[in-house]
């Protein structure tokens, strides 16, 4: 697992185009000024993501209502007490329609740091959703929070998904090896840009680039040197910067590549 640098010089993060692939727009005050502002910061796509059916819900709506926004559908850990059947409903219903906006199954995983619900219960929907995703042709998009061995055990017993995605990874250089040799891409957010994160900081130096895609996860984890404050979608661009800079590369070359690679796992026209 290794990457070669760009010969260019590392430049900043303008004039680029972007993917936000991984944030939340469903609940936010004011999404059109957040869309508009991620626009004019060269962000050409963004991916807002349901955790629970009336969130996904409220993702799909927004997805309709902006160019340039698609939604996912999901239950996250933290809620897998609700059950499935309305998240699947929601799913059959939107896949029926013409012109829908939903392009991946997510975010669903195992979250052990919190355990918000039984991990029983954790394993037992997400599990359904990879499935569900198989079933519906949808790429899964996973939340794993110190739970690596189960994550990847439910993945080898079920079959992953062709397109999946760790999103928010948080691993080092051995758990992303773990996920590339599954055929897994990686995500990554502002924790990269967190001088503390030095597993995640080394796993991002070598990993392939045509592995990588760049989120914000906004609200949450602001990146350098914004930590600290509510993260927007706009944002992003000090990602992709950090993720240049420790893979040696130019920005406009990992705008390019994150961009394309996100454009083909979802399917979408950024």
């Amino acid at each position: 697992m290794s990457v070669e640098p760009d010969s260019a010089a590392v430049v900043g993060p303008s004039r680029c185009s972007w993917v936000d692939n991984h944030c939340h727009l469903d609940g936010e005050a004011d999404p059109a000024a957040l869309v508009e502002a991620a626009r004019d910061a060269g962000v050409i796509g963004l991916v807002t993501v349901g955790t629970d059916a009336e969130r996904s819900a409220a993702c799909l709506e927004l997805a309709d209502r902006f160019d340039g926004v698609w939604a996912t559908a999901g239950l996250h850990p933290h809620d897998a007490t609700q059950g499935l059947d309305a998240l699947r409903s929601l799913v059959e219903e939107t896949l029926a329609a013409d012109g829908h906006r939903l392009v991946a199954i997510g975010e669903c995983g195992l979250d052990h740091h919190y355990d918000h619900s039984p991990r029983s219960v954790q394993r037992d929907v997400f599990a359904a959703q990879v499935e569900l995703a198989k079933e519906v042709g949808l790429p899964l998009v996973i939340h794993t929070r110190e739970a690596w061995d189960d994550t990847f055990a439910i993945l080898d017993d079920h079959g992953m998904p062709e397109r999946t995605v760790f999103h928010c990874f948080t691993g080092g250089p051995a758990e992303a090896e773990r996920a590339l040799d599954i055929g897994a891409m990686l995500s990554i957010s502002g924790i990269v840009t967190f001088p503390s994160a030095t597993d995640l900081r080394e796993a991002v130096a070598i990993v392939p680039l045509e592995r990588l895609m760049v989120e914000t996860d906004s609200p949450y984890l602001a990146p350098v040197p914004h930590r600290g404050r509510r993260n927007r979608p706009e944002l992003v661009v000090h990602v992709g910067a950090e993720v240049a800079a420790l893979q040696g590369r130019s920005v406009a070359h990992v705008a390019e590549v994150t961009t394309a690679n996100a454009a083909r796992f979802y399917g979408i026209t950024a």
